[in-house]
Parts: C-alpha cells; sequence; structure tokens
C-alpha cells in the first residue's frame, strides 16, 4: 500500500507538492482539532512571528499535512490533512457582537496513539530546523511568539520517522475519510494557482475533470457510444478519463485517447476500479465486486468488445496497473479477470457488500 510520503515523491502524482506546517497549539489546543479548524487573527499585537503566521494561514493548500504541538504537554499529539484553502472567519474563541476578524483553514486531525516528544531528539532536530521562524528553539522548547510554521521536507521526514511511522498512515486514513473526490479537488486547486496557463487553456483543463470542453469533443471523435451497454445517446453517457485525470500531464487531460463513454453506473465502477479492460477488449471484473452488482447491472458472460487503438492502450495499460482492483485498502492483485473466469473461480461464494466512502 502507498503511503502519503510514497505518493509525495511520484511525478504525476498531485500529492507531489503536499507542503508540511507545524502548528503551535496553546490554550485552543481541544477546540480547534475537535473542531477541525486552525484559526489566526489577521491583526496581532505581536512581532513578527505572528505577521508569518498570519501569511502561512493563507499559504496551507488543500492537501498539506500539519503536525499539531501541544505546547502545555510539549508533545506532537496529532497529525491533521488541510481539507481547503484559508477563509475569513470572526474569531470562534470569542463571545462579543464585534469579534476580531481572522483567517481560518479547515483541517481534518487524528490523534497519535503515542505521543511524541520533540525535546527528547532535540540533538537530531535541531540541524533540521528552519533557519528562520522556527517552531521550536534550539533547546526543543515551542517559541511562544509562532503559531503556524512552514516545515522542511528533511524535518518532516525525521518527524515521520521518530513518530514510528504512524503519521503515514494516519495521513492516509485522513485522505480515504475526505472522500473519493478529494485528490481531485486537490489537484484541482493546484491547477488553478499555476501561473503558467492561459486563462482559457486552464478552463480547458477544468472543464476536462468533469468529462466536458476541448477532452469531450476529442473523445467522441474516438469512441461513440457506450462499450458494455452500447447506448449511443450522448445525452446519458459520462466521458471518464482512463488514466486519472489527476495523474495526467496536461496534454494527457485533453487527450480523447484517455477516455471512453460509458452509462453512468459503468462509470461509477470504471472509475473506482472494479472493472477494467483488456486491451482486446475484454472486460476484466474486480474480485472483490459484488456479483449482486453484475447481475442487477445486466453484466452477462462472456463480454468482449471491439479491441483499443493503440494510443488508447497505453492509458488502459496505466488503468490496469495503478487504478483497477486498487479500490479496497489501496490493495492490488497481480491481474484482473474476465467475468467468466469469475463465474468459474468463485462459484457459490457468498454475496459481500463493498460499502465506498
Amino acid at each position: 500500500m502507498h503511503t502519503q510520503s510514497d505518493r509525495a515523491a511520484e511525478t504525476a502524482d498531485p500529492f507531489r507538492d503536499v507542503r508540511y506546517w507545524w502548528v503551535n497549539h496553546k490554550r485552543t489546543h481541544s477546540q480547534e482539532l475537535e473542531g477541525e479548524f486552525l484559526w489566526s487573527a489577521k491583526k496581532k499585537n505581536g512581532g513578527g512571528g505572528d505577521r508569518e503566521s498570519h501569511s502561512n494561514m493563507t499559504r496551507i493548500m488543500p492537501g498539506d499535512v500539519v503536525f499539531s504541538y501541544s505546547v502545555t504537554a510539549g508533545m506532537v499529539r496529532a497529525v491533521g490533512v488541510a481539507l481547503a484553502r484559508a477563509r475569513e472567519t470572526p474569531d470562534p474563541f470569542e463571545n462579543g457582537a464585534v469579534r476580531r476578524p481572522g483567517w481560518q483553514v479547515m483541517v481534518r486531525f487524528a490523534q497519535l496513539t503515542q505521543p511524541w516528544t520533540p525535546k527528547d531528539h532535540i540533538t537530531e532536530l535541531v540541524r533540521l530546523l528552519p533557519e528562520r521562524h522556527s517552531p521550536l528553539r534550539s533547546n526543543g522548547d515551542a517559541d511562544p511568539a509562532i503559531y503556524l510554521a512552514a516545515v522542511p521536507r528533511k524535518m518532516a521526514a525525521a518527524v515521520r520517522r521518530l513518530a514510528g511511522n504512524e503519521i503515514d498512515r494516519l495521513v492516509d486514513d485522513l485522505i480515504q475519510r475526505a472522500g473519493g473526490q478529494f485528490p481531485d479537488d486537490v489537484a484541482e486547486e493546484a491547477l488553478r494557482q499555476r501561473k503558467d496557463l492561459s486563462p482559457a487553456h486552464k478552463r480547458d483543463l477544468l472543464d476536462a475533470r468533469r468529462g466536458q470542453g476541448v477532452f469531450r469533443s476529442s473523445l467522441e471523435k474516438i469512441e461513440s457510444a457506450c462499450r458494455l451497454t452500447g447506448l449511443l445517446d450522448r445525452r446519458h453517457l459520462r466521458a471518464v478519463h482512463i488514466k486519472p485525470w489527476r495523474y495526467s500531464n496536461d496534454a494527457e487531460k485533453l487527450d480523447g485517447h484517455n477516455g471512453l463513454l460509458l452509462s453512468p453506473h459503468l462509470e461509477h465502477l470504471f472509475a473506482r476500479g472494479y472493472i477494467s479492460f483488456s486491451n482486446s477488449g475484454e472486460l476484466l471484473v474486480s474480485r472483490n465486486l459484488n456479483p449482486a452488482v453484475l447481475d442487477k447491472w445486466g453484466l452477462r458472460v462472456p463480454r468482449h468488445g471491439d479491441a483499443f487503438r493503440p494510443e488508447q492502450c497505453r492509458y488502459l495499460d496505466y488503468h490496469r496497473a495503478e487504478v483497477f482492483d486498487r479500490h479496497i485498502g489501496g490493495r492490488r492483485k497481480s491481474q484482473g479477470q474476465s467475468l467468466e473466469d469469475l463465474a468459474k473461480s468463485n462459484p457459490g461464494v457468498p454475496v459481500t457488500v463493498y460499502a465506498e466512502e
């Protein structure tokens, strides 16, 4: 199973640009963890540390990882994943009619089963601390002037290792809890921040995520019907990427060969890795797909369609290797099965329903 740190190292993954942050939680520690947010006032009476923390609030991107340090306990007690960019809100800790304005970032947190004490490892960490605006002092104590600080990658790697790799597991769990669309949301926000694209090209790439625009027009020149139902009415067909949109580069996002027209229920199965196709057009079915779904949705054996074009096959190679059969806990099988093989190899197997997040 790939962890967040593994994915961050992969060139094609939107999490490759994930950044790490350190929050020094003081008296509002429990409220922020339970409420799933960070909050910082826009104007403070403090010095530069406060101003930098304020700026950092606006720099957090969806998918970024936050280490939560309890100043009172002197421990990293939780880790979080940012769900959205900062938005302006009044102070959530004040009850008056007029409350201070500030920035709030929604962050979903998970508690560490074994809280980790940086002071116990400061000899190793001290050389990895940021040169400026460090959340920790050289003796391992928190800097009380700093609320939110950026964490260099080498320091983040050390924190994750010293915490026994529990942080990576919790981050993966948090991402799964955020929902199946969250990785695409992260990739979309990153795309929106790019300065190297014209507004028109950026719009084309964003439309492609939703199966519209240039991508759909290009796809309909290659595919004219649903591969499995034979439905021709384009009003009821979804344009889905074979290599998922979030993993595709700009050219692949718009390439019609990187797509299929599928009926909605089949798009659901294909996008989640429950079904795929061989290059020759044979339908492949995950071992984990409930057989009742095949029956109720009318997928009969055998099911052989037309062979795919060579330009489509490279995308199908990716789908079979990286998407197919990887929908439950990240598990993957060595190869797919045809419906016929499924029927032969699983006679009388009890029906099990696998729920989606």
